[in-house]
């Protein structure tokens, strides 16, 4: 069994205290997991000690690097899996106390690069170093979810997803910090805060929210703390957090990636999905952990001309957004689109029906999980009775709204449930394919999110995110690129979402390509303290 190293949050606030972000960041998790990885950087090593945006291996630029850059330079001799691995480790050594993006790290990954550079490729992914979200199974690390009221327990196995990766060769990590439970633990939640790995840091500006669940996923990624990431959604977990650190991400079609070994919110919605600052990466990983056949890694410079695609404006969600959104109509309208103002229908219902259908879902999908595990906790009341119980829990926010309320949410056997679930997934595919097919289009395009709000405690999250919902609840694909920034300062990334009809991930990953290509707005987190 692989060893690990775990960070200890120790900063615990007082009830009602708004949390200085730069207060958790100097006396928590100080104390990092990274004993003995650092003798690794005692050796003759190219890894660069320059900032942020500056961090090099072998001369090229860590936060440029991609994939199909990094097998290149290994296959001539340039560079080595062993030397990436250095790079990543060697930056959650000296950041990750700033970030608290990531919650453990696999001692073994070095040993995984090694074997990596030691045989024949086996994949684009072969010593590609991985973060995986804390919510999804390892056999050699610790799987949590945030929580410690799984710290006394190991998975058996490794998730369905972590078995393609391994067997593809990827290097894992170690495990990336979430928003605890997924964020369906509290009422009020803050996103990116968990017992186990404490509150996430934006890497562009430190006092703003990662946004969640797949917090640590994104903002490790965007701070080159790993070439890629794995998170997971149910509705907003991994484009939210894509857009807010400034990264390019797939929610998949649901079942294209299994689910098996992941924490579960709903079996109906919920999937897990690649975090990446390329979309070529992130197809690249979408290849290696799907079930199938289909190549997500295939570009087409001219898949927007002659191309129709629906602009979905949100106001709700800001002005900066808007115009980010504005920015990037322009930009698909230069590349041959023809842009067609839409709106998505049935909204309104589908947030009525959506919350209580989790609810149900929640407890029968937790429960059959929980059933897995060999630890004390075994049930959902299981966990409600120990949040109520280990003070560690109830640092950032005491609540446990969600919990309580799934423990009474009607059963999945009820007949009003079951009829809820079935209008609120067909509306939800509705809103779509009645859009995409009244306007012949091709995609639809929307904001992803707002400008990143300040993280506090005591208030909770500020998080108005209405884009992700009916990719989610459908369970059709939803791309994410980088488009622009906004906020105080234009310090903060917001991100494009691209959507369409069911298993259409490889059109949306093609357009964002070509999107990306066009519009290289990203550009590398500098950790600013703050900008107002």
């Amino acid at each position: 069994m692989a060893a690990s190293r775990r960070i200890d949050p120790s900063y615990i606030p007082r009830w009602g205290e708004r949390v200085s972000r730069r207060r958790l960041i100097s006396v928590a998790l100080t104390g990092v997991l990274l004993t003995g990885v650092t003798a690794y950087f005692a050796e003759t090593s190219s890894v660069s000690d320059e900032p942020v945006a500056a961090a090099q291996i072998d001369g090229t630029a860590l936060d440029q690097l991609t994939i199909p850059e990094f097998q290149a330079k290994r296959g001539r001799g340039a560079t080595t899996s062993v030397a990436l691995t250095k790079a990543y480790l060697k930056r959650i050594n000296d950041l990750n106390p700033k970030l608290h993006a990531v919650i453990v790290v696999n001692d073994k990954a070095l040993d995984e690069a090694k074997a990596s550079d030691g045989r024949k490729r086996r994949s684009p992914m072969d010593g590609v170093p991985v973060l995986l979200k804390d919510n999804i199974d390892t056999a050699d690390l610790p799987t949590t979810a945030g929580s410690r009221a799984l710290n006394d327990s190991r998975p058996k196995k490794d998730a369905e997803l972590v078995r393609r990766l391994r067997a593809a060769g990827a290097v894992i990590l170690g495990k990336a910090n979430l928003s605890e439970w997924a964020n369906f633990r509290a009422a009020k939640p803050t996103s990116g805060w968990s017992a186990n790995g404490g509150l996430t840091a934006n890497p562009y500006v430190l006092d703003r929210n990662a946004c969640g669940s797949s917090s640590g996923s994104g903002a490790s990624v965007a701070a080159s703390l790993a070439q890629v990431a794995i998170g997971s959604e149910t509705d907003g977990s991994i484009v939210c957090p894509a857009g807010m650190n400034g990264l390019a991400a797939v929610k998949p079609s649901l079942g294209l990636v299994s689910g098996a070994g992941v924490v579960p919110i709903s079996a109906e919605q919920d999937t897990a999905g690649p975090m990446a600052r390329h979309v070529i990466d992130a197809a690249l990983t979408l290849n290696a952990i799907r079930g199938g056949t289909a190549d997500f890694a295939t570009a087409d410079a001219n898949v927007l001309r002659g191309a129709r695609i629906g602009v979905w404006r949100l106001p709700v969600v800001g002005e900066d957004a808007d115009r980010v959104l504005t920015e990037s109509v322009k930009v698909l309208e230069s590349l041959g689109a023809t842009a067609v103002p839409v709106e998505v229908p049935y909204q309104e219902r589908i947030g009525e029906l959506e919350f209580p259908a989790l609810l149900t879902e929640f407890r029968r999908d937790i429960n059959k999980y929980l059933a897995t595990r060999d630890g004390k906790n075994k049930t959902l009341a299981d966990l409600i009775e120990y949040n109520k119980n280990d003070r560690l829990e109830q640092t950032c926010f005491p609540g446990q709204e969600l919990f309580e309320q799934a423990e009474q949410a009607p059963r999945p056997d009820d007949p009003q449930y079951q009829k809820n679930r079935a209008e609120l997934t067909d509306l939800a595919k509705r809103s779509i394919d009645e859009t995409i097919e009244a306007n012949d289009l091709d995609a639809i395009v929307s904001p992803t999110n707002p400008p990143a709000w300040i993280s506090d405690c005591a208030r909770g999250d500020n998080d108005i995110i209405p884009s992700s919902t009916p990719a989610a609840v459908s369970g059709y694909p939803h791309v994410v690129v980088p488009a622009g920034f906004g906020g105080p300062q234009r310090a903060l990334p917001i991100g494009l979402s691209l959507f369409a009809g069911n298993f259409t991930d490889a059109k949306l990953l093609a357009i964002g390509a070509a999107f990306e290509h066009a519009h290289p707005v990203r550009k590398a987190p500098t950790l600013l303290p703050t900008v107002g």
